[in-house]
């Protein structure tokens, strides 16, 4: 099951498919074809099947988590919800719709699986100077995304370019961990800048009360506040020093 990429004049369908996708990942029945071997923490292969409908998914259980020194236990797999979230308030649409639910292995994350090619990754995406990369680099900075791999950049069969993997975000310290640094002091066009603006602002209101859910109430404030200076300053940051990369860096 695919949700498709966003086109123009095909705004209400794409809605439609993101909302049956939800449906299908929430209510449908899990059942665990194996392991994927490279992640750090446990993640699933999952196929959902809901009515005639049937798909893959990746499952990734809080129980199955790698205690951290810095990212509280049983927390990773909300982070990665949360992610979602903030990519739907965006618009942007750069990560597959993902919920928490109870499987098989108890409560966790469960996202739509990106049939992805696997010779593409972020790297790849960049030398082409693919136009959804600066979003998904805007989009780690307001997230404080510790773990951007280049293989956590995934461009789907129909083109569509999806960000995957964001358990280790929305930290309030600064963690920034990203192979995008190529990108660093590239402009951000305005829309990108006014789709920032509005989700800090949404962030204290009615529209953030499902990240409350999902993260403590500091860390839904230093979002909001990395996305305001991302605003102020107009571009994407440069490293800063520290340890900048992610490892391994695919």
């Amino acid at each position: 099951m695919s949700t498709g990429a966003p086109d123009p004049g095909r705004h209400e369908r794409a809605v439609v498919s993101e909302e049956r996708a939800r449906a299908f990942l929430a209510e449908g029945e899990l059942e665990l074809l194996g392991r994927i071997p490279w992640a750090s923490n446990a993640t699933m292969l999952a196929r959902v099947t809901h009515g005639e409908l049937e798909g893959l998914a990746v499952y990734k259980p809080a129980r199955g988590e790698r205690p951290l020194w810095d990212f509280t236990t049983g927390t990773l797999y909300r982070r990665e919800v949360a992610a979602y979230l903030v990519s739907e308030q965006l618009g942007w649409r750069l990560v597959p719709p993902t919920l928490a639910r109870d499987g098989p292995l108890g409560v966790g994350s469960v996202q739509l699986y990106v049939d992805a090619d696997p010779e593409v990754t972020a790297f790849e995406l960049l030398a082409d100077g693919n136009p959804t990369l600066p979003r998904i680099a805007a989009f780690d900075v307001v997230t404080n995304n510790a773990d951007r791999k280049a293989g956590h950049c995934l461009a789907g069969q129909d083109g569509h370019v999806w960000a995957i993997d964001h358990g280790l975000c929305f930290h309030v310290q600064a963690k920034l961990r990203t192979v995008l640094w190529d990108l660093a002091g590239a402009e951000l066009e305005a829309p990108v800048l006014a789709d920032l603006e509005a989700l800090a602002e949404a962030a204290g209101g009615p529209r953030g009360a499902g990240l409350a859910e999902l993260l403590d109430r500091d860390e839904v404030t230093a979002m909001a506040r990395r996305a305001r200076a991302l605003v102020r300053a107009g571009r994407l940051p440069a490293p800063r020093g520290g340890r900048a990369y992610p490892w391994p860096l695919v």
